[in-house]
C-alpha cells in the first residue's frame, strides 16, 4: 500500500518530550489515527474528521494497528537524538543546514525542503524547532507510518 506521511506544528516547548504527549493524546482523543479513521487528513484543521478515541488506551489503537502503524503521531512516542522506529528525532545542526541551509528553520523553509522528507524512513519521524523572528515558535512533528 505505501507508507503515509503525517505531519503537525504545535506550539513550542521547551520540553520537547512533553509537547509530543500532549499531541499523542489530542490526536488520540479526536479519534485522527488509523483504524479510527482509516487515512486521517493532514495537516489536521478544525475542519478534519475528529469521530472521538474508538480505544481504551493508545496502546489498544497501536495494537490493532498492527505492522501498519496508526498512520498519525500515535507511532511515535518519544523524542531523542537517536534514530530509531518509534523516536521523533532531533536533527543535528549539519542535517538542520543540509535540508533547510540554516540551523533556525521557519515554517517557509521547511514547507520548500521537498527533499527532506524522503530522507524519513518508515516507521520513524522527526521534531524540528520552527523559528519566527529569530526565536523558538513551534514545533514541527513529522513521520511516516510503517505500512
Amino acid at each position: 500500500m505505501g507508507s503515509t506521511r503525517y505531519w503537525y506544528y504545535v506550539p513550542y516547548r521547551e520540553d520537547y518530550n512533553l509537547a509530543l504527549k500532549e499531541l499523542r493524546e489530542k490526536e488520540f482523543e479526536a479519534g485522527r489515527y488509523s483504524p479510527a479513521v482509516l487515512f486521517p487528513e493532514f495537516p489536521p484543521t478544525a475542519r478534519a474528521s475528529s469521530p472521538g478515541k474508538k480505544h481504551a488506551t493508545i496502546f489498544d489503537a497501536l495494537d490493532e494497528a498492527a505492522e501498519d502503524g496508526t498512520r498519525s503521531i500515535l507511532d511515535l512516542d518519544t523524542v531523542s537524538t537517536v534514530d530509531d522506529y518509534g523516536v521523533a528525532r532531533l536533527l543535528s545542526d549539519q542535517d538542520l543546514v543540509l535540508y533547510f541551509n540554516t540551523t533556525r528553520p521557519t515554517r517557509k523553509d521547511i514547507e520548500n525542503a521537498f527533499g527532506f522528507f524522503e530522507s524519513i524512513e518508515r516507521g520513524k519521524g522527526n521534531c524540528i524547532v520552527v523559528y519566527k523572528d529569530n526565536q523558538p515558535h513551534e514545533l514541527y512533528f513529522v513521520g511516516y507510518s510503517f505500512d
